[in-house]
Formats: structure tokens, C-alpha cells, sequence
């Protein structure tokens, strides 16, 4: 892939290797040892390091003035925690998700390998290849900081609307998910196995609710889920008295299927189920293979990508956009077909680092979460009352159109010719019944940058199937490899993952593209699957499978720390995260506890001093926080994490901001927007369609 063909990467630390590292070799850049001739640095451990080497920032911007230079590290280059000691485990704590995951009888046990890590060098990514978009725009590089806290904080957005409007904490759920007042599981064991699945609401789900109601019915079980209306189910309102009923139904079904009759009857039906695999299960996938996803290096089969690319044809250079906003992306223009999280945080990235954004949608099939009530503030008959939709939908106008009509191209049409970049998170195939699909997009507009976001990819046997964001995890191992040896898996009860990691991806590539571009280089079609996504997050899993030491689940356990695990502490369900990178580490800790058991000594502990004593000892630990904990946080108050918008059904809140400091495009986001809140401003404006004629769609139904 050539995104970034000729373009040098310095790594420092130990980033050479890491995520961030092979995203960027994957489009092209090779690596250098001398910064001079470097046009990336990247570094785990903050501007001192480059420091160390004798380059300081004001040197390297003195000297080097087009360098973009990212930083990784536990919580940040800057505040007043920047200093503190951190890993996998205590990120994980102090941002929120190690509290949410795991079984409410047991201590929080942390997600497969590297999982906040692997997320903060995605949005890095994000950063880094919009550093490099402007610095093609304007000639100057900068410094782009991520926190790994901030980066477990921001996929928290359920618990944070919880808190933020009913004062309520989420907990741990082992196999179940929170959405906001509803708690649904989604982790089944089968005959053989386990699976993943849960009932969905509205138009998106109905079928695949059918679909599992209807095979229940013929093999002649118990089914209390026969004769509901589908269409009216709402997840977040259900009963919880009939939900147990239910979930006690499906686990009488699902114990007496096989993995391979969910692989292969369960898809037939469309139920929306699939098999918990396993890293060996990964490597044999005949989808995978189909897909030309896997390289060889030293004997192992490893993923070759990130994205799949497809370059479009020549076109001349289109002359930039006059910036409207600050931030990195400023000029760029976006025509937004997104839904639910995966394109919607796409969207947001893209508009709150400068973009402007066109969000294209409809009142007749509406973002999921527009409906979606998570707290008493929201209502169902509202569709611009829900603050699940206005964290990620900030930066953004509404257009509310009938896309399916043949008039919507009187709109789309010019809007294509406006746009530099087109985004779309649709089931394959979806666009082009629209006729909106990358080819018939590229012949109108030959320079634009199309990016597709899907659990399976554009192409492969599976691309027409559907799933979530629990899809992508069960799929790639990440879910199995996730819990304790002597249960079963489990998964981040409120913070989603692939739905979080797949978008920065997305950002990522579309900025590096849009670079190539206004180099000269044509437009393209960017492929972003989150099954493929997720296994690259299990690259560690793969190695080890190829080795001869298949991976199971390990707890807080990680093979890189000497000992980690997670410590109960004074109070109810308080905890603390404590790690010992070596046996030095790990004698000074038994020193303190006085040659006591660990849990035992920390048991009559305050967790927050306890945190802050072992910080100042040099030793990794953190409070396993709480919402409440979070949301005054000082490391991420510093950082600005939330930032305070105003909402005209809501009232001014703190949303969460897109997790990237700029040291010089500063973004400055700006609040989502009612359901076709900017139609008539779009359509007339933008498009170019006459006011009248404007009025006589809005008439007909067009715009709704």
C-alpha cells in the first residue's frame, strides 16, 4: 500500500513493532535510525525521550520544523500524572473499562492482551495522519499527544451518560452488556463451545430476533419470545422480569447447539449469532484467506494490513477548500452516510479535528442511537433527546433526507461534487442499491476518498453478513482470551471495542489519503473491516498459537510483567491495580506489605493513597476507578477529556472529545445536531437547489 510511500518512521522506546509502528508500515512508510531523515518520530514515553537523545521539542522544531512527532504514553505528556508509572492493567483501571469487565462475584479482570494500548495507538494513528494532512496543507509539523487513560475513559460513553443524567454506575456483567438502564447477555455456551449474541432493537434487529424465535419454534423448545412485535421491542425498556424469562430461553436453545451448527444454520437464519473463536479457528478461516488478509514472516502466518485499498482513477489536483474551523483537517469536506458508532465516530473524528461534515439520515430508519433511551432525560417518541447520540455525533450538520427517492439526487448529486471524502458503515452492497456505491461516486467525482466500515469487509464469502460490535471480538479471539481459566469468557460490560477502535483506523487512513492527494495522487477506496481489525489486535495471540502454545484465558496475568493482578482494598468492590515489571520490583513491593500476602496487606488500604505511595515508589498501580472517580479525575480534567457543549433538549454537558492534543492545530468542536436540523441551509447552500423547489420536497416528504 503507498499512502505513505517514501515517508520515514524513527521509533523510540519500544514502539518499533507496536500497532502504531505497523500502521504506518502498512501504508508504505519505512523505517530510519536517524531522526534528520525521519518524517515521523514516535516515542512511548513522551517528549523526554526524544529529549534524551539530545532533541527537545523547541530543537526539533527549531531544527526539524516539519517533523510530526507522536507521543503514546500511559497517561499523557502533560498533567499532573504525566510522570506516573503505568501498563495495560493500570490504563485500564484508571480509565474506567477494567471495572466494567469481568463477573460481578469476582475482582475486575482486564480484556485480551493490549487492548486500551492497542485502541491509543489507533487513535494516534488518527493524530498522526492528520499532523501529516496539514503539514502537507501548511508545511509545518507538530507534536500530537495520546493518553492510553484517556483513551479507556473515552470508549465509556453508556456509563458516562448514565452518571452524567441519572447519577447511576454501571458494573461488571460477565457475559451481559450494559446499555445505559438494561442489562443484555451476550455470551451463550453451546454444546462445544460458546457463542455470541444478543437481541437488538428496532428495525436493525427485528429479523435476526425472528430469525432466533423462529428456531426455537421448530426444534420444539420452550420459546416465551414467540409472537412479539419486533419492530416495537426497545432493548433499554424491557422488562426486566420477561428479559430473564427469555434469557433463560435462549440458554436452554443455545446449550444444545453446536459451534457448527451457529457457523452455518445460525447464519443461514440470520440470527446474528456467532462462535466464540479461538486463535487457532482465526488462522483457518477460509474468509480471511479469501480476502488475501495474511503474510508470512519468519514461518508465521501474520496479518499483512489494516485496510484493504482500492486506488481510483487519475484526477487533477482539486485546489483545497477555504478553512472554515481550526484543527488539522480544516478545508476538508465530508458527505457523511454513517449509523450507529462505527461511522458515526468515523464522522465525529473527521469534523471534530476541522472537517466540515454533512451527516446524511432519515426519520424512517434512524441512527440507532437516536432511539436508543439510556436515561430518564430521553424519551422514545424523541429523536434529538439522546445524549448517547450527541457525545458521538459532535462536529456534525444534519441533513434529513429520503435517500431511496429519486429526487434525493437533486441533493446527493452536487453534494458528491462538493465532498472530498464520502463515509459510509452500511451493510456491503447497501450504497450501491443506492447507486451510490464507489464506482458510480468516482465517475462523478474522480479524486474522492470513499471509506466503507463493516464487520466482515467489502469482499470475502461472509461480506454480506451483518453483526455488531461484539462480532468482531468473538470472531478474532479477543473475547475467548478474555476472563479466568475456570469460567467463562467475558466481555467489557458498558465499553464497546471494535465500534471504538475501527473508526480511528478509518480516520487514520482517510486523512493519509487525503494527504497523497493534495500530493498528486489519485483518490480511493478505503476497505475497513473490524474482524480484521480486531485480529490485528491479536497478532501476540497468533505467534504464540504458531508456536506450539496456544493461548488461553490468563486473568490479570500478562507474560511482559513479572506480576500483576488486581487488589482488594477498603470499601465495598474497591480495587487496585498494582504491577512489578522484575523481581526488583516485586521485592519492594512483598518489603512493603511486610512479608503478608498482597490482598491481605492491601485489604485494610485506602485505594487512592495506597495509588499514590506505590507511584512515588517508582511501582505501576492505579485505583480500579468508578465513574464518579473519573468524572473528576485531575489527569483527565487536564487533558480536557469532556468538553462542555450545549444541547437544546439537554442543557450544556461534557462531551467527550475526540482524545488527541495538537500542539499546533488546536480543534474546537461544536455540538451534534437535531435530525435534519440543516436541511434547508445544505440543500439550498450547498447544493445549489433553487428555494422554492427546496420547499416543494419538504412539501412531498423528501426531507424527513
Amino acid at each position: 500500500m503507498t499512502l505513505l510511500a517514501g515517508r520515514r518512521v524513527l521509533a523510540l522506546g519500544t514502539m518499533e513493532g507496536r500497532p502504531l509502528w505497523r500502521y504506518l508500515q502498512s501504508l508504505g512508510a519505512e523505517s530510519t535510525e536517524r531522526l534528520e531523515d525521519a518524517d515521523f518520530l514516535i516515542d512511548d514515553a513522551g517528549p523526554d525521550t526524544a529529549a534524551a537523545i539530545g532533541w527537545p521539542r523547541d530543537r526539533i522544531e527549531r531544527e526539524l520544523p516539519a517533523l510530526v512527532h507522536v507521543s503514546v504514553t500511559p497517561f499523557g505528556s502533560h498533567g499532573p500524572r504525566r510522570d506516573w508509572r503505568g501498563s495495560e492493567l493500570v490504563a485500564s483501571a484508571m480509565g474506567g473499562t477494567l471495572r466494567l469487565t469481568g463477573n460481578p462475584y469476582r475482582r475486575p479482570v482486564k480484556e485480551a492482551l493490549d487492548a486500551c494500548g492497542f485502541h491509543a495507538e489507533m487513535i494516534a494513528a488518527a493524530g498522526a495522519m492528520a499532523a501529516h494532512h496539514a503539514r502537507v496543507a501548511h508545511g509545518h509539523g507538530q507534536h500530537v499527544d495520546v493518553s492510553v487513560q484517556e483513551a479507556a475513559f473515552n470508549r465509556g460513553v453508556s456509563s458516562i451518560v448514565s452518571w452524567q443524567f441519572d447519577q447511576r454506575k454501571l458494573a461488571r456483567s460477565g457475559g451481559a452488556l450494559n446499555y445505559g438502564r438494561a442489562t443484555v447477555r451476550c455470551i451463550w455456551p453451546l454444546a462445544d463451545g460458546h457463542c455470541f449474541h444478543s437481541l437488538m432493537t428496532g428495525r436493525f434487529g427485528a429479523p435476526a430476533n425472528q430469525g432466533l424465535s423462529d428456531w426455537i419454534d421448530e426444534v420444539g423448545m420452550p420459546n416465551p419470545l414467540a409472537g412479539t412485535d419486533w419492530l416495537k421491542y426497545n432493548r433499554s425498556t424491557l422488562d426486566p422480569a420477561i428479559r430473564a424469562t427469555w434469557e433463560a430461553a435462549i440458554e436452554a436453545f443455545f446449550s444444545t447447539r453446536t459451534k457448527a451448527e451457529i457457523a452455518t444454520e445460525g447464519r443461514r437464519r440470520g440470527i446474528n449469532a456467532c462462535v466464540v473463536a479461538m486463535p487457532a479457528d482465526v488462522l483457518a478461516d477460509p474468509h480471511l484467506a479469501a480476502r488475501d488478509f495474511w503474510t508470512e514472516e519468519a514461518g508465521a502466518k501474520l496479518p499483512r494490513r489494516y485496510v484493504a485499498l482500492r486506488d481510483g482513477p487519475a484526477a487533477a489536483v482539486r485546489p483545497a477548500a477555504e478553512a472554515t474551523r481550526p484543527g488539522p483537517l480544516a478545508g476538508v469536506r465530508v458527505l457523511d452516510f454513517s449509523w450507529a458508532l462505527v461511522g458515526s465516530i468515523t464522522s465525529k473524528t473527521l469534523g471534530d479535528l476541522g472537517a466540515e461534515v454533512v451527516k446524511v439520515e432519515s426519520r424512517t430508519r434512524p441512527c440507532l442511537s437516536r432511539i436508543d433511551v439510556q436515561v430518564a432525560a430521553s424519551r422514545a417518541d424523541s429523536f434529538d433527546d439522546k445524549p448517547w447520540f450527541a457525545h458521538l455525533n459532535s462536529s456534525k450538520h444534519s441533513l434529513a433526507l429520503d435517500a431511496k427517492r429519486p429526487e434525493a439526487m437533486e441533493v446527493l448529486g452536487p453534494l458528491i461534487d462538493w465532498a472530498d471524502v464520502v463515509v459510509e458503515n452500511f451493510s456491503p452492497g447497501t450504497m450501491a442499491k443506492l447507486g451510490l456505491d464507489y464506482d458510480a461516486i468516482a465517475a462523478r467525482n474522480p479524486g474522492i476518498v470513499m471509506v466503507s466500515g463493516s464487520v466482515y469487509g467489502q469482499t470475502g464469502p461472509l461480506a454480506h453478513e451483518w453483526g455488531v460490535d461484539g462480532t468482531g471480538g468473538a470472531l478474532s479471539g479477543r473475547t475467548a482470551l478474555t476472563g479466568w481459566p475456570d469460567r467463562d469468557p467475558v466481555v467489557p460490560g458498558a465499553v464497546p471495542y471494535g465500534d471504538v477502535i475501527v473508526p480511528f483506523v478509518m480516520a487514520a487512513s482517510v486523512a493519509a489519503a487525503l494527504a497523497r492527494r493534495r500530493e498528486g495522487g489519485p483518490g480511493c477506496h478505503i476497505d475497513a473491516s473490524m474482524y480484521e481489525i480486531c485480529v490485528e489486535q491479536m497478532r501476540g495471540a497468533l505467534m504464540a498459537e504458531q508456536r506450539g502454545t496456544p493461548p488461553h484465558r490468563m486473568g490479570n496475568a500478562d507474560p511482559d510483567w513479572y506480576a500483576q493482578d488486581v487488589y482488594p482494598t477498603i470499601g465495598e468492590d474497591r480495587w487496585i491495580a498494582i504491577g512489578a515489571r522484575d523481581e526488583a520490583e516485586w521485592r519492594t513491593l512483598t518489603g512493603l506489605a511486610g512479608g503478608e500476602d498482597i490482598a491481605a496487606w492491601t485489604a485494610v488500604q485506602e485505594a487512592h493513597a495506597l495509588t499514590d505511595q506505590l507511584q512515588q515508589l517508582g511501582l505501576a498501580a492505579g485505583v480500579v476507578q468508578d465513574i464518579e472517580e473519573l468524572m473528576v479525575d485531575p489527569q483527565l480534567a487536564a487533558r480536557g477529556a469532556l468538553v462542555t457543549l450545549p444541547h437544546p433538549a439537554l442543557g450544556a454537558f461534557g462531551h467527550v472529545r475526540t482524545p488527541i492534543d495538537f500542539s499546533r492545530d488546536k480543534p474546537e468542536p461544536f455540538r451534534a445536531p437535531a435530525i435534519g436540523e440543516h436541511a434547508r441551509d445544505i440543500a439550498v447552500d450547498l447544493a445549489g437547489m433553487a428555494p422554492d423547489r427546496f420547499e416543494s420536497l419538504m412539501a412531498e416528504g423528501l426531507f424527513r
